[in-house]
């Protein structure tokens, strides 16, 4: 089994000090990052779907066995309302994009982060189904923000599809999705978002709600429950997404720290 532990996205300009040496070119930030950690998660493509030329080239800034997720575009996971055919485009066009990282194996998953919003419901289920028929037989992980996901129904429903349930840590509201671990596919998935309960639903701007340091003792809550994960995949991801200057590696370093110390 293998736990692999890294950050939610690695180009950022506010890690410039706290994480990157000052000077240092922006197109040496993710050997920099790769030099340290196993694996990230790539949310850019959350923006736009990243074409092959582009993994390509991330791809070879990496080490052998370095391994990439990378987050779904918003159109197949936020944008729900487009046209069947719309969105077999945009599941055929992201999967040709990840031919590179396939072909070098780094790559990881994907992951389907879908929006509050999205209720559990059958036209939401039925869209599930839709999603993975088009990603055909390439590992993904599904995020759920709506605590009404929740239940051992939803669990059967992704083992059936052979989809991972992606495991969170965040603010604990009653709403939100609570910190289970469970794996429901061939990788199992935790992203640590940060507890900053003040600003997760007000907010001026987007990195707001992830601006947040963990404690050890927070970190070492999820010790046991990741533990449990690796017993249950093969593969198991770990992401941190607290991401404002540099706070995401700082708890990927204590958090890795914790699972050396406790092994």
């Amino acid at each position: 089994m293998t736990i692999l532990i890294g950050t939610s996205g690695f180009s950022y300009k506010d890690w410039v000090g706290p994480v990157y040496p000052k000077g240092l070119p922006k197109a040496e930030w993710l050997p920099f990052y790769a030099a340290e950690f196993p694996t990230c998660e790539l949310n850019f493509s959350y923006y736009r779907i990243p074409n092959a030329r582009t993994l390509s080239r991330m791809a070879d800034k990496v080490p052998e066995g370095f391994l990439f997720t990378v987050k779904a575009y918003k159109g197949i996971t936020h944008e729900r309302e487009t046209a069947q055919a719309t969105l077999a485009e945009q599941i055929e066009q992201l999967v040709t994009g990840l031919a590179p990282l396939i072909e070098a194996k780094k790559f990881a998953c994907v992951l389907l982060q879908f929006p509050y919003s999205f209720h559990a419901n059958q036209t939401n289920r039925d869209y599930i189904k839709r999603v993975r028929e088009g990603l055909g037989n390439l590992p993904a992980v599904v995020e759920f923000r709506s605590r009404e996901w929740i239940n051992e129904r939803t669990f059967g429903e992704l083992r059936a599809l052979d989809l991972g349930f992606c495991c969170v840590d965040q603010p604990r509201f009653k709403n939100l999705v609570p910190p289970v671990a469970v794996a429901t596919g061939p990788v199992a998935y935790v992203r640590f978002h940060g507890r900053n309960r003040a600003k997760w639903w007000q907010h001026d701007e987007a990195w707001e709600r992830y601006d947040y340091t963990y404690s050890g003792k927070e970190l070492e809550e999820w010790l046991p429950k990741i533990r449990q994960l690796d017993e249950e995949a093969p593969l198991t991801l770990v992401y941190m997404n607290n991401h404002w200057q540099g706070q995401a590696v700082g708890a990927a370093r204590q958090l890795k720290m914790l699972m050396e110390e406790t092994s």
